[in-house]
């Protein structure tokens, strides 16, 4: 039976969610093809060939352009069996049965579950349609396989890093760990993996690596939620990496707490070809940060600012500024941080305009000072409305939206995308926005190393994804 591994969206990334699966169900006899809708041409005669069509969420815009997807997948092939899988599956179960007629839903560790399910309908044909038999979410410990990714496109079709003067690294995407020891009320790993985390095997992962340099690649991106939430594992893997390819790049998400508590590992990942570190802020707000249980305050993201600067490690983080519990003046608080401590250059626009998403499951549904706040769900948008107490706020989330995306659109730098925002949101207080007195590098420029996609998974697609789909 032929089986299609389907992916929308993942980050502008090569899709590990098709290239370990594939590994599984080739070594159990299937017959596997994998698409990518992000680069690939809609492929309708590998989705009419198929018995089995499994569909990739890793997250929340993937999962939005997936819904529009399944029509058409549906139009081409009514009878194969339906399976979601991924982080964003179990979250929107309900929806993606009764709305999207999945069959099978799969989250956490999903590979064995999507072999079992393989060999089921292998049996028994795929108009079967018995009760789901594997758990909606396995955290069972699995033997990870070596990545299959002779099927993908090439890595030079997805995002590369840029590192200014028209330079630019090829990007490959591996995953180390999964799951995450830490329990932030509004992140979608929590209610799937519960405080939990998996490790993959360190020569795995350098195998994985090894492959996709031979494929082009001359930067890796660590997909891990965590990079540090196993440090006795990650820091013998960067260092093979290293002594591998001393010449490659990559880059980790890792928390402020853990930045922190493993300081003198800062030089290490510099050491071993470390370009850049993500770290999810969020929030300038100490209340904001103890209602999202974040596990760090504004001070201690201010003392990670300088000592990535010691040790000579660009920092890029992330932020959710657009909060019930946010406003104008907290708004402008961030950005003054920002101008203050140097970070203009270091944080991609999108960071600016990102609107907090609730999915089915969250923690922060469990919340008095989120209930207060909230709406129905709205099974379009795949979230919980909720509306702010202040309309002024809403209207200044739209405002900088559009101001980042017009920049984007127009090859704005992010200091002059930054510097319409700081207009905006001076405005929004009824103030006189200061001039900009923004310090040159070092380099005589003002570029640090980025992904070409900057994107953040907990975050509405924007229109253009919407429309390009």
């Amino acid at each position: 039976m032929n089986v299609l591994l389907l992916s929308t969206y993942e980050l502008g990334h090569q899709p590990f969610g098709l290239a370990s699966p594939a590994a599984f169900l080739a070594d159990a006899g299937a017959d596997v093809h994998c698409l990518d809708l992000a680069v690939d041409a809609f492929d309708e005669i590998a989705i009419g060939a198929a018995g089995l069509i499994a569909i990739y969420l890793p997250m929340h815009t993937a999962t939005r352009i997936a819904s529009m997807a399944v029509p058409r997948i549906r139009s081409i092939n009514p009878s194969a069996h339906l399976c979601f899988y991924g982080l964003y599956a179990p979250l929107n179960e309900a929806y993606l049965r009764t709305e999207l007629g999945g069959g099978t839903i799969l989250g956490g560790e999903f590979e064995g579950g999507l072999v079992n399910l393989y060999r089921r309908l292998s049996s028994n044909g795929p108009a079967f349609d018995a009760a789901q038999s594997d758990p909606l979410i396995s955290l069972a410990k699995q033997e990870f396989r070596l990545p299959r990714r002779d099927g993908l496109a090439a890595l030079s079709q997805y995002a590369h890093v840029d590192m200014g003067q028209n330079a630019r690294r090829t990007v490959g995407y591996t995953e180390a760990s999964r799951g995450c020891k830490h329990l932030c009320r509004h992140c979608p790993v929590v209610p799937v993996y519960d405080g939990k985390f998996r490790i993959v095997p360190p020569q795995l992962v350098i195998d994985d690596i090894r492959q996709q340099v031979d494929a082009g690649a001359e930067h890796i991106t660590f997909g891990d939620p965590d990079f540090f939430n196993g440090i006795g594992h990650a820091i013998p893997v960067v260092e093979a990496l290293h002594a591998e390819f001393p010449e490659l790049s990559y880059d980790a998400t890792i928390k402020v707490e853990h930045l922190l508590k493993h300081a003198n590992h800062l030089d290490t990942l510099v050491r071993t070809g470390c370009l850049f570190v993500t770290t999810a802020v969020e929030s300038v707000d100490d209340r904001v940060l103890d209602i999202l249980d974040k596990g760090h305050t504004r001070d201690d993201f201010v003392q990670v600012i300088k000592m990535a600067a010691r040790a000579n490690l660009t920092l890029s983080p992330t932020f959710i500024p657009f909060l019930p519990w946010s406003s104008r003046e907290g708004y402008l608080d961030l950005l003054r941080l920002l101008v203050d401590q140097g970070m203009v250059d270091y944080v991609a626009p999108v960071q600016l305009t990102i609107r907090l998403l609730i999915p089915e499951g969250s923690r922060l549904l469990d919340v008095e000072e989120m209930r207060q706040h909230l709406g129905e769900f709205d099974a379009a948008a795949l979230s919980y409305q909720w509306s702010h107490p202040d309309p002024a706020m809403d209207a200044l989330h739209a405002q900088v939206s559009a101001a980042a995306e017009a920049g984007d659109t127009k090859g704005a730098t992010r200091r002059q995308i930054f510097g319409e925002i700081w207009r905006l949101a001076h405005a929004a207080c009824g103030l006189n926005p200061p001039s900009l007195d923004l310090p040159v590098a070092l380099d005589g420029s003002d570029h640090k190393p980025c992904l070409s996609e900057p994107w953040y998974c907990c975050a509405e697609p924007t229109a253009k994804q919407i429309a390009e789909f």
